[in-house]
């Protein structure tokens, strides 16, 4: 896990800074979507740039389901604590995900003011919190893990071999640290975007890393039964690693609290994310209702049908829960494949022709840019492809005549139970653009406005500030 996590952050480095450097030349609430409009050329930049507004939507969206089911999974616990013998069921978790849903999305709309003060807390809590979370796990265990499990043990039980199951676990590394778009998608209510975007990108992975990091560690040390962990009945295991650390049920609920309040911030800034990019979207006709959706509420300086058709979307997605939690867990986490596949529209067009179709913003690589980008691409698309590969299971010539399952095991035999969706949920998000394409896109979109701005004015160092 911690070997994979680094991997993530270094790979996404380099796409962070491929992001800045677009986020610092072309700043736009549309993000990704407007970069890859720009980045092709006047050809092929409608047609890229429609698809990859549209990957990062679905991308983000599921994102947003996924991350509210983080908090509404610690809330279900909150109460498991101190009731080990109470059932969870899927209709306490959700119902506990439609509350914070809509109490982020009423934040976003109606606390606006107050965000630079959340922003604040959260950095607050993620430094601090996060300090007393490493203090409290590495100090109070009576007894700690060996260094031989936290540094050196590999437990593969996924049927591939080491390589291949270490390559695919990396995506549980890209889930902590992949969203380095996220700020860029504030870029038109920023006084300063060209010059703030790249830094606060930077920040973001940086910072991210150092803590997950050390975050990583301390609960490896912490843990002393990684078997009770693995087997917990309640809805979120870390809060077992914390019982373990400390001994106690106040311990684990007061760092549970942490974590808590942390990922409900966490979930107001996706808001906001997903709700800009949908809003973007909509104002250059790429969605349907696009008048409706574009709407900007300025009272409250705020998108708010496209806040609220967001909140509907993911009380939508959380639904899924209630049948299969596996079908949910593999829909929304496909965000990393969408999301990748999106930057890749916008970056691979930037190092193909040569760099020279956006303006120079004032972080700017010069030619070291064109490592920089081949690698962010060549990086995306290698672990795209492993992300789809899912541990498996195989049936035994004796397991086949008693149709059970066998152990995990190479090469898998039949059963769609077992398979990874991510690959299905790109083609379907695919599919959908390419029929709104053709019923209405094809007809009504030509490009966003601020990429036509670039495109006729030119890209050279004099363009315009306007």
């Amino acid at each position: 896990m911690l070997y994979e996590f680094l991997v993530a952050c270094i790979y996404y480095g380099f796409i962070g800074a491929s992001i800045a450097e677009l986020a610092s030349s072309v700043p736009s609430s549309g993000g990704v979507y407007h970069w890859a409009s720009v980045t092709p050329g006047a050809r092929w930049g409608r047609v890229f740039g429609y698809f990859a507004g549209w990957l990062n939507f679905f991308g983000w969206i599921f994102d947003l389901a996924s991350i509210i089911s983080i908090p509404a999974n610690i809330a279900v616990q909150f109460y498991v604590i101190f009731h080990p013998d109470f059932v969870v069921q899927p209709w306490h978790t959700y119902l506990a995900f439609v509350c914070i849903t809509w109490l982020c999305c009423a934040f976003c709309i109606f606390g606006n003011r107050f965000l630079p003060l959340l922003q604040q807390f959260g950095l607050l809590l993620i430094t601090g919190g996060g300090l007393v979370t490493i203090i409290v796990v590495s100090v109070m265990p009576s007894q700690h893990a060996t260094n031989s499990f936290v540094w050196k043990d590999f437990e593969n039980q996924t049927g591939w071999s080491n390589g291949v199951a270490f390559l695919t676990g990396v995506l549980n590394g890209a889930f902590a640290i992949g969203t380095p778009d996220s700020v860029t998608h504030m870029a038109e209510e920023l006084p300063n975007p060209k010059a703030d975007l790249p830094k606060a990108i930077a920040a973001q992975l940086i910072l991210g890393t150092v803590t997950a990091f050390c975050f990583a560690v301390a609960i490896l040390y912490g843990i002393s039964d990684l078997d009770a962990v693995l087997g917990s009945s309640g809805s979120f295991p870390l809060a077992e690693v914390y019982a373990q650390a400390t001994g106690n049920k106040a311990g684990a609920f007061g760092l549970l609290m942490i974590v808590f309040l942390s990922v409900m911030i966490c979930c107001v800034g996706t808001f906001l994310t997903l709700s800009r990019s949908w809003w973007a979207l909509a104002r250059d006709d790429v969605v349907p209702f696009p008048k409706f959706f574009s709407k900007v509420d300025e009272r409250l300086s705020c998108p708010v049908p496209a806040t609220v058709f967001c909140a509907i979307f993911a009380t939508a997605l959380g639904a899924i829960g209630l049948g299969s939690k596996t079908a949910f867990t593999d829909l929304v986490g496909s965000f990393i494949v969408l999301t990748t596949v999106s930057y890749t529209l916008a970056i691979l067009p930037h190092l193909l022709t040569g760099r020279k179709n956006v303006p120079k913003g004032p972080f700017w690589m010069g030619k070291a840019g064109y490592v920089v980008n081949a690698i962010a691409c060549i990086s995306m698309i290698f672990f795209d492809i492993f992300y789809c590969f899912r541990e498996c299971y195989s049936t035994s010539n004796h397991d086949i005549n008693t149709n059970t399952l066998s152990a995990y095991a190479y090469p898998v035999i039949g059963s769609p139970d077992v398979m990874s969706y991510n690959s299905v949920v790109l083609v379907g998000c695919i599919l959908i653009a390419v029929i709104w394409w053709f019923a209405y896109s094809a007809r009504h979109y030509g490009g966003p406005k601020l990429a036509g701005l670039y495109l006729i004015e030119g890209v050279d160092e004099g363009v315009s500030e306007e």
